[in-house]
């Protein structure tokens, strides 16, 4: 397939111009929906020129123009079936998913397993000790060990009421909170504290008060992020609808639609959107 660029002659019909249009009656920069879309900016700066030349092929071009569609709010299917018309093809199959592979964002690397390190090391250490236990125990030896290790250890038993702390150790754990709740119930009323909870893969930006940014990226389904500012906190997400929000310790229960952008503004006081 031969790559080109369309004329300006084109008008309203022209791909390009449509998803020029409902990026800007949508508020959003050029920036803002490449960081959403993972479609590098110089690319999304020529399609909305109806300059395919980057896209390297027809294929690629309509895979990126599925993206834009959506994250300006237009139908992709139109726009992919009027880039067809335009250029005299006939629609191509959806492309495999590692088409995009590039464009990802490089994951962080894996931590550790520390949890496993130390389970591991455990079972090694009760093993040794049981093995030396038991070669020993043929001439005695085992025995000695083991009584030198925990001499009189009747005499020196502590009641399971002292162990505990008895009633007042009990007291004590029922006033403490439960460890599900949530981490912004206890947020100081003179501070605006959010928790965003994706539900689903969503771009997300968070500003404080003076406009400097906190996060900007991709939160994947179950992530968690966490934020404190003294005056106000802003938020832009890509997916709406894969959003939950719990702010100054109150859930809000939707705050869009799925694939919808949405900007919001909290403060101390009770959650308002801006």
């Amino acid at each position: 397939m031969s790559n080109g660029n369309f004329s300006a002659e084109d008008g309203p019909s022209s791909v390009g111009r449509s998803l020029q249009q409902a990026r800007i009656a949508a508020k959003l920069t050029v920036e803002e929906v490449s960081a959403t879309t993972r479609v590098r900016i110089p690319i999304v700066q020529s399609i909305e020129v109806d300059d395919y030349s980057r896209c390297g092929g027809d294929v690629y071009a309509r895979g990126h123009i599925r993206a834009l569609a959506r994250a300006v709010g237009l139908d992709p299917a139109e726009l992919v079936a009027r880039f067809n018309e335009n250029r005299g093809d006939a629609p191509a199959p959806e492309p495999p998913a590692p088409v995009f592979e590039a464009e990802r964002i490089r994951s962080e690397p894996r931590r550790p397993n520390w949890t496993a390190a130390m389970v591991a090391a455990i079972v090694a250490v009760v093993g040794f000790v049981g093995f030396t236990l038991v070669s020993g125990s043929g001439d005695g030896s085992g025995d000695q060990v083991a009584q030198s290790e925990s001499p009189d250890a009747d005499s020196e038993a502590v009641p399971e009421d002292d162990a505990v702390g008895g009633d007042d150790a009990n007291g004590d754990a029922a006033d403490e909170p439960a460890p599900s709740q949530s981490a912004v119930a206890g947020a100081p009323a003179d501070k605006v504290t959010m928790k965003v909870v994706a539900n689903g893969p969503s771009w997300v930006m968070v500003t404080d008060a003076n406009g400097r940014q906190l996060f900007q990226g991709t939160l994947q389904d179950g992530d968690a992020e966490t934020f404190t500012d003294d005056d106000q906190l802003d938020l832009v997400t890509g997916n709406a609808g894969a959003i939950e929000l719990y702010v100054n310790g109150k859930h809000l229960d939707s705050i869009g639609d799925p694939g919808a952008v949405q900007r919001l503004s909290f403060t101390p006081g009770d959650p308002e959107e801006g």
